[in-house]
């Protein structure tokens, strides 16, 4: 699972979020955005796709729109209505540009290009578990400093931000939860157990919340990526294992992903961020993108309704004091370039080459208003090399790794994150899904101490305390004496690194 992505940044952002808002015309302002579940009757026995169809938001036009699905041979699985959002599964090939003729609905689109009946993190390479051998070489290192976890001194991202120190004027206020929307955690985990919601976790594949006993968690020890970024943000100071950036605060899990292909669909992420809002939930962590589409075109209806339909949702959830942070992604794209060549969607089917423009092709939620967008640095404070960056995109940076050209000396001396992982394990893994937790992290830190921060106060308040870093005198990172990304911009704000590097440290004081 190596999927990758991005978004623009606060200042540029103002036209995309007024382009978006004036086409789609967006989210009410409500109280409550619980589904109601609906059944109906399957049109036939052909293959199945899912659909979000999005309408204006009053109950008489929704009822008038549900008419109209089920008369054009759709399915209902659940409404939103608070946000106007109607997830259908439907056999008829022609249900969208049908119900996109219906009188109130502002836009409609499969959210797949394959069948119901047939992963989209974030993160660079494949895991690499700390053995025993290597356990044991870390924990007499981390010994010799007072009040350190035991697997602490592989942790060089917590002391490139400060965490290590911030923890001991503030781990974070049991009162602020960060809900990993990802692929489930292992609550069971040692490291993890002691800060974890059970009544702030669910899973939402398909569209709607399941809260039963552990639906929260890994299908597989394979889906390991959801429990490695949990113990990034909120690892418990126990003397077992790792810490997080913000060992006081609570976690939950929001499992999004296709059990059957591991992929991040539109109706579980907007179930998701409705679920997270609707029950608390201060800060979300999104290491993760909307599949299928690495990018969804405007011009596209379908991935106009994908556009529409998660971005009601993540405003929703913003409108209800919720921050969300997302990743950039591993593409090292330029997100402010004319031009990116995508070829990988979809992703659930045969991917097509297509050259798009990422100011009218966006990242899902991560180029969404009001995202908070990290991309990822390693221990010399570089961007790593498969960071996507772009002036204008990135609103911070935090440590992700990077294995290739950034190794720290560390007993490990492994450049990636060291993080909890299924069945009471530890491993590395590096991207920029490792780079936002350490930003949801530390902005958990900012919360705890400004608990009446909205979340546009908190993301400035995330910006200000950043380091704030200059582009790199050069970025030829194999010495083959051509630039590997080019960095836009001043010390105060850049392409690169957004308003700066993290800072717990600052964040608590």
């Amino acid at each position: 699972m190596s999927h990758l992505r991005s978004r623009r940044r606060l200042a540029l952002a103002v036209p995309v979020v007024l382009s978006l808002t004036a086409s789609l015309g967006f989210l009410p302002a409500a109280a409550s955005a619980a589904p109601r579940a609906e059944s109906a009757s399957q049109s036939a026995d052909a293959p199945k796709l899912a659909y979000v169809v999005n309408t204006k938001v009053d109950r008489r036009t929704i009822a008038s729109v549900k008419k109209a699905i089920g008369a054009a041979g759709g399915s209902v699985v659940t409404t939103y209505e608070r946000i106007g959002v109607i997830v259908v599964h439907s056999s008829n090939a022609d249900f969208a540009k049908s119900i996109r003729k219906v009188r109130g609905v502002r836009s409609a689109g499969a959210t797949r290009t394959t069948p119901l009946t047939a992963a989209g993190t974030k993160e660079e390479g494949a895991a690499q578990y700390l053995t025993g051998a290597q356990a044991a070489r870390v924990e007499a290192a981390s010994a010799k400093t007072p009040e350190s976890e035991p697997l602490e001194a592989d942790q060089w991202d917590l002391r490139a931000i400060g965490a290590d120190k911030a923890a001991k004027i503030n781990p974070g206020s049991r009162k602020v939860t960060v809900a990993v929307i990802d692929t489930g955690v292992d609550d069971t985990h040692p490291d993890i157990a002691p800060n974890f919601s059970a009544s702030q976790s669910a899973n939402c594949a398909g569209g709607k919340p399941d809260t039963s006993e552990g639906a929260w968690r890994p299908y597989t020890p394979e889906d390991y990526h959801g429990t490695h970024v949990a113990g990034e943000i909120a690892a418990a100071r126990n003397g077992i294992g790792v810490a997080g950036v913000a060992p006081g605060v609570k976690v939950s899990s929001i499992n999004v992903t296709d059990r059957a292909n591991g992929l991040f669909y539109p109706e579980s992420v907007v179930c998701a961020f409705v679920f997270a809002a609707d029950h608390g939930v201060e800060i979300t962590n999104n290491s993760y993108y909307v599949d299928p589409w690495l990018y969804n075109c405007m011009d596209d209806p379908d991935q106009r309704a994908i556009v529409d339909a998660v971005n009601r949702a993540q405003l929703y959830a913003q409108k209800k004091g919720t921050l969300n942070v997302a990743a950039a992604g591993n593409s090292n794209h330029d997100l402010d370039s004319d031009a990116i060549v995508d070829d990988s969607s979809p992703d659930d089917s045969t991917p097509v080459e297509r050259t798009i423009d990422p100011h009218e092709c966006f990242d899902v939620p991560n180029q969404l208003p009001g995202v908070v967008t990290v991309s990822s640095t390693g221990v010399n404070s570089v961007k790593s090399y498969f960071s996507t960056y772009g002036k204008g995109v990135v609103d911070v940076a935090a440590p992700g790794g990077d294995g290739r050209y950034q190794i720290p000396d560390t007993p490990s001396k492994n450049g990636r994150i060291l993080s909890t992982m299924p069945g009471g394990a530890w491993g590395f893994l590096q991207g920029t899904s490792m780079a936002s937790p350490h930003a949801s992290g530390v902005a958990a830190l900012l919360k705890s101490k400004h608990p009446k921060a909205s979340p546009a106060q908190l993301q400035a308040l995330l910006k200000a305390q950043a380091d704030r870093t200059a582009c790199p005198e050069s970025y030829d990172q194999d010495g083959d004496g051509t630039q590997d990304a080019t960095c836009e911009g001043g010390k105060r704000v850049n392409g690169f690194y957004g308003y700066g590097i993290v800072n717990a440290l600052r964040a608590v004081k």
